[in-house]
């Protein structure tokens, strides 16, 4: 069995991956880390012994800690992904290959264990990450915007009048709530079909997978072939764990 970890910003995601399928799946707030060991623990019950652990890390050093502590429990290390040139059919178009975050990258490597057409790769968290898959596996770019929340946060912290929005997208809003919401929804849409159009142009099976705690919120809104994968960034680490 292969110990999968995702350290985002918000929140850990982890899942106990035996061959094909997942046995289980969790996740907890950065605030509750100090959980993840018996989270893990209970899932397992006495199951298959953890013969590899893959992790990936963009919540900084008390994340790195959590998984290390658990897998010295576990009897093993961490292997920690990281942006590189090539794995798993992907081939990484940053100038800098390591500067890529190792979940984007752990992402897009998921991606493509799911989807073998051009693929734009849209996860929705804290930030949201829109990054344009090719065909024959090259990752060619993409965009980091702050994510629904974030902006509505930054709205509200940054200027003197507006709140922290509880509105909802309509075509023409008439109340600063609905404004505010209905500009962050539109501007990540927005930016989502832009992305797209040039790969919907370059292939007829092109397809967005959208991943996040925020998709669902964009979802309904799309005009354009996708469909929603619980968490990308698992899928990755575990078929880079799988390694065929």
């Amino acid at each position: 069995m292969i110990l999968c970890v995702d350290c985002g910003n918000s929140r850990v995601k982890w899942g106990l991956r035996d061959g094909l399928q997942w046995a289980a799946r969790g996740s907890l707030a950065n605030s509750e880390l100090a959980g993840l060991g018996a989270a893990v623990a209970a899932a397992r019950d006495g199951g298959p012994d953890v013969r590899r652990i893959l992790a990936c890390n963009v919540a900084g050093p008390a994340a790195e800690a959590a998984v290390e502590a658990l897998a010295a429990a576990l009897g093993g290390r961490p292997e920690w992904v990281v942006g590189e040139a090539e794995r798993c059919g992907v081939r990484n178009g940053y100038a800098r290959p390591g500067q890529l975050g190792a979940d984007r990258w752990a992402a897009l490597i998921g991606a493509r264990s799911l989807h073998r057409g051009p693929c734009l790769v849209v996860c929705a968290g804290t930030a949201t990450t829109v990054d344009v898959l090719l065909a024959d596996g090259l990752f060619a770019g993409g965009l980091i915007l702050p994510g629904l929340e974030l902006m509505r946060r930054a709205l509200a912290r940054e200027t003197a009048g507006l709140p922290l929005a509880a509105g909802s997208l309509v075509p023409l809003p008439r109340n600063t709530d609905d404004a505010i919401a209905s500009g962050c929804l539109q501007a990540t849409l927005g930016a989502v079909e832009r992305m797209f159009a040039p790969l919907a142009a370059a292939g007829a099976d092109a397809l967005c997978l959208l991943s996040g705690g925020a998709a669902a919120a964009l979802a309904p809104h799309l005009r354009l072939p996708h469909e929603a994968v619980d968490d990308l960034v698992l899928e990755g680490l575990a078929r880079i764990g799988r390694g065929d």
